[in-house]
């Protein structure tokens, strides 16, 4: 990482880790660092899905398009997300504080139709160049399922969120990941990620010194 400028930061997980709570967070801690930060969101459509087939009687979005339909239409829709925010980060100066990205299709896929469809998802999606960071907030199913149940805005069995643990594990880009405890206070989880992407936010006219004194990151492999 030396020399290089610190562009972009995915934040990814099983649904309930708080992805869209961190992101927020994390770019908002940073410009007020003075880092230029804008948060960025690669939603791939299936809540929003899942809100329009319970108005028209229908369980989910799975149940209104079928499986392969709902992954078709997922992975389309995440594709133009991202595309969008990678245009709109060509051309600022700021960090990309990413809400999502395409590993999150991959495991979308491996947990919701047993992988079929990835290698196709894989050759779409990269064309995307991979994040300098990818934060994976690790967090049990069984909270994830209780948080998810307690904001009682959508709604994940236990099995898709445990099976979507393991797939996030599995994937060989996990080796990079900088694992964060997210079954925590939302205050501990920001501190964990910006002291993750510390080392990269040091340069000529910042010195460690002039940042906050954010905690160190939990780092840890992506098979505990």
């Amino acid at each position: 990482m030396a020399g290089r400028r610190l562009r972009t930061v995915a934040l990814v997980g099983i649904d309930g880790c708080g992805k869209t709570t961190q992101a927020n967070r994390v770019a908002a801690e940073l410009s007020d660092a003075g880092v230029p930060a804008r948060y960025r969101q690669n939603a791939g459509g299936r809540a929003w899905f899942g809100h329009l087939a319970r108005r028209l009687g229908r369980h989910d979005g799975t149940d209104l398009f079928g499986h392969t339909g709902m992954l078709l239409v997922e992975s389309a829709l995440r594709w133009l997300a991202m595309a969008r925010t990678r245009s709109r980060s060509a051309v600022r100066r700021d960090v990309a504080v990413m809400d999502r990205y395409a590993v999150c299709q991959y495991v979308s896929i491996r947990a919701h139709n047993a992988g079929r469809g990835e290698r196709l998802a894989r050759l779409a999606f990269g064309v995307f160049p991979a994040p300098d960071v990818t934060i994976l907030l690790a967090i049990d199913p069984a909270a994830a399922y209780r948080r998810i149940e307690a904001r009682g805005t959508d709604h994940e069995s236990l099995a898709y969120l445990t099976a979507a643990d393991a797939a996030y594990r599995a994937l060989p880009e996990a080796a990079d990941f900088v694992v964060v405890d997210a079954d925590r206070p939302p205050d501990a989880v920001t501190a964990d990620v910006l002291a993750a992407l510390r080392p990269w936010l040091t340069t000529p006219g910042r010195t460690p010194e002039s940042l906050p004194p954010w905690s160190a990151p939990t780092r840890r492999s992506p098979e505990t």
